[in-house]
């Protein structure tokens, strides 16, 4: 679906003609002129906002251990397990794009519909975006403002209060049952809306399966509300195939891949396959590192990466080993056999890691092993068996939607699947591995996984310079204009929830 071009500055402009006449103590209206603005332009630019940022290569990713960058600097992150604050950092490029654009649009648009009765549909699937977009930004920091957020514009409320993550995942569960439930085919379904284009049942659908996930996140610190919450999830009816997708349609002029673009342009040659990532695909035969990766044989530079170097061959392929920097990495480099660094596989960058490669938020295949989860468990019914292999399929050809140069053919993936069976004696590891990498590139949702299943069994980044005293990162710390701006706050949450660290653990991600 092409995408609404959303010239808000333009749009907000109310113009008012004035003339000089008998009349002159009166204010003259133009009648031609923009007096409100249609909130689902609104929506659509929240959901545009809410692709994820290039700092998800520099946290998220390398943290789970599927892709990284040697390099220091504005790069330093995961790959080194150490903070990288400031006042644009990568921790905080997440929170000041959802907060700045993504949470402001979405609570105008519920404020300015929730009493119009023709525009329920509407104020539901805002509703809906809204818990998914808390759900990532509360799983990456834990304790965040919720309640009062995004009340700058509406109640000058600017210094908002930190709700803590138990009571934002009630509030959760809440919005996205009622609002779901409440959506309308009936009604005017807002086909102007970018995502489903007014699609009431795809709606239910996303909704059920945010929920489902919100669900299957509880299932360490509170196993009874988590259930009961799949069991809503379920009843309500969650996506049924990769076209219940929840996804950005990025066009890659206007709106473009936040990581296709940092890949595409300053640090197209400075990101590269993880060594565990590419050995755990070729390991298994898994036909999905065809349809990923690329190595430029012989580049010895950026510059050297060419189309007539490239090899997607799987045999080929070899990964780049944590634990380096770019002081030590070329001489592990030459150890491996390579004319340099640059030699490494890397995420192809003419197929899913295009400027229009769409982001993926909430997808059919995540949503199947979930539910294979929590079939094994008998939170719901089902075969586990069933809902892993479907899961494993929906991933497969998902790559293929993005790019034809990606497809799987249909007898590589029955390949695959019966060369990988479900096993009950190992399901959470065969679930949750299959979970991560069909959440490759969405690094929030692989991150807040790994979390909280403990899958897959990495080994910690052996990088000796780390900052964290765990084995793994835990969550992104505050950003630096938090603690010079909502100051009490803040510190009331980090008080309440541990230090603003990386090592402290959110609400649910418990031992």
């Amino acid at each position: 679906m092409k995408k609404t071009h959303l010239i808000l500055s333009l749009v907000l402009l109310l113009v008012a003609a004035s003339s000089c006449d008998k009349d002159f103590d009166q204010l003259n209206i133009n009648p031609t002129a923009a007096t409100s603005l249609n909130p689902v332009f609104l929506f659509n630019n929240a959901m545009v906002s809410t692709t994820f940022p290039g700092s998800t290569l520099v946290f998220e990713e390398p943290i789970v251990q599927q892709m990284f960058s040697p390099n220091s600097g504005v790069l330093a992150g995961g790959n080194f397990n150490i903070d990288n604050r400031g006042p644009a950092g990568p921790n905080a490029q997440l929170w000041q794009g959802y907060y700045q654009n993504v949470v402001r649009y979405l609570v105008a648009v519920i404020d300015q519909t929730k009493a119009d009765p023709k525009r329920s549909n509407l104020y539901n699937m805002a509703r809906i975006w809204k818990a998914y977009v808390f759900q990532v930004l509360t799983d990456s920091y834990g304790d965040i403002p919720y309640s009062q957020a995004g009340l700058g514009y509406i109640g000058s409320n600017i210094l908002p209060k930190y709700d803590t993550q138990q009571s934002i995942y009630d509030d959760l569960i809440k919005e996205l049952t009622e609002a779901t439930a409440a959506l309308d085919a009936t009604k005017p379904t807002e086909a102007g809306e970018i995502t489903y284009g007014g699609d009431i049942p795809k709606w239910k659908k996303a909704g059920n399966s945010i929920l489902l996930r919100v669900g299957m996140r509880l299932s360490k610190v509170n196993p009874t509300l988590a259930q009961s919450t799949v069991q809503k999830a379920v009843t309500g009816g969650v996506m049924q195939s990769n076209a219940d997708n929840l996804l950005i349609r990025n066009d890659g002029g206007n709106y473009k891949s936040a990581v296709g673009n940092t890949l595409n342009s300053t640090e197209a040659a400075n990101y590269y396959l993880t060594k565990y990532f590419v050995d755990y695909l070729k390991t298994n035969a898994d036909p999905r590192l065809m349809a990923i990766a690329v190595r430029y044989v012989g580049a010895t530079s950026g510059s050297g990466q060419t189309a007539a170097a490239a090899t997607r061959d799987p045999a080929k392929q070899l990964g780049m080993p944590l634990g380096f920097d770019n002081g030590t990495i070329p001489a592990q480099a030459k150890r491996d056999g390579l004319a340099s660094f640059y030699d490494y596989s890397q995420l192809d960058r003419t197929r899913l890691g295009r400027f229009d490669a769409p982001t993926f938020l909430v997808t059919y295949a995540q949503t199947q092993l979930l539910l294979a989860e929590a079939a094994q468990r008998t939170w719901t019914t089902g075969d586990p068996a069933t809902f892993y292999n479907a899961g494993i399929t929906a991933h497969m050809q998902q790559l293929g939607l993005v790019d034809a140069g990606s497809a799987i053919a249909p007898a590589d993936i029955t390949t695959y699947r019966n060369a990988n069976p479900y096993t009950a004696a190992k399901a959470l590891e065969q679930i949750n591995t299959q979970y991560w990498v069909a959440s490759f590139l969405n690094g929030p949702e692989a991150f807040a996984n790994f979390r909280r299943s403990g899958f897959p069994a990495l080994a910690p980044n052996p990088y000796p310079g780390k900052e964290i005293k765990g084995l793994f990162i835990n969550r992104l710390s505050y950003p630096d204009s938090e603690i010079a701006v909502n100051t009490a706050n803040r510190q009331e949450a980090v008080t309440r929830q541990g230090a603003d660290n990386l090592d402290t653990r959110v609400y649910w991600d418990k031992q």
